[in-house]
């Protein structure tokens, strides 16, 4: 058997192909060739795809060898709905496994021609041993998984369990503040009421006597008539004989002037 030097992969599916009974595809994948081993529980055929026959089988396809194993690995490894598989007889016990695809808007098929096992048994045997494998191995991965999830579940109750106490105290500590702030603010404007009434009250005090004072300022002295009339003639008194020059004093002044 021919070892391309790169690790392998393996598949195992259970085919319903058109017209034919269930079968079992175990792959064995490399990088530029594979192996296949068929069995329906009572007969079994292998396909050795050497590196040759998959480089020609690519060149026919246009495609890179490890294109064309991608692809045949895709097909092989899970059942696709949109694909027509076949397992017919070829003669002499031959079969061949057949599988389309869709590639650029144009249905493509490919074929594999399988010849009759050598041991029937063993290769069967191969096939289920490898199912038994893999299902135990899904077992330890479904208990490893389960193991996992309790714990996560069990992580995420606690914190849970801590983010509500976190929002209790959180909700206790609020309430605190804002009952303390309360108290302060409701003493604050107590103080500031009790101030404003005493501002009032000065205020109020203050202008009384302001006003006493304006109105006493305001108030004028009365005076009657008869008391002006003496004051006026104490200002102005009477006119003499002395006052009033006499007119023949003042006819002789004006003959001597001429």
């Amino acid at each position: 058997m021919e070892d391309d030097g790169s690790v392998p992969r393996h598949s195992c599916l259970k085919l319903e192909p058109r017209e034919s009974q269930p079968i079992f595809v175990k792959g064995t994948w490399f990088d530029s060739r594979f192996d296949l081993s068929i069995t329906d529980g009572l007969n079994a055929w292998v396909c050795h795809a050497s590196e040759d026959a998959v480089r020609d089988r690519a060149a026919q396809w246009d495609q890179p060898v490890s294109e064309y194993v991608s692809l045949a690995e895709r097909y092989l490894g899970f059942q696709h709905s949109d694909s027509v598989y076949g397992f017919t007889d070829a003669g002499d016990g031959h079969k061949r496994l057949s599988w389309t695809f869709e590639k650029e808007g144009t249905k493509l098929e490919w074929r594999w021609k399988c010849q009759p096992s050598p041991n029937s048994k063993e290769t069967t045997a191969a096939v289920l041993d490898f199912l038994m494998d893999a299902n135990v191995g899904l077992s330890e991965e479904v208990v490893r998984k389960t193991q996992s999830f309790e714990r996560l579940k069990v992580e995420a109750e606690k914190c849970l369990t801590q983010s509500e106490k976190i929002a209790n105290e959180k909700m206790e500590f609020e309430s605190a503040v804002y009952a303390k702030f309360l108290g302060v603010l409701n003493s604050k404007k107590a103080k500031l009421r009790e101030l404003r009434d005493k501002l009032s009250k000065q205020e109020v005090a203050g202008k009384l006597p302001q006003e006493q004072e304006e109105s006493t300022d305001k108030t004028e002295t009365y005076v009657s008539d008869d008391e002006n009339s003496e004051v006026e003639s104490l200002k102005d008194p009477p006119a003499t004989s002395k006052d009033i020059p006499s007119s023949r004093s003042r006819g002789r002044k004006r003959a001597l002037e001429k």
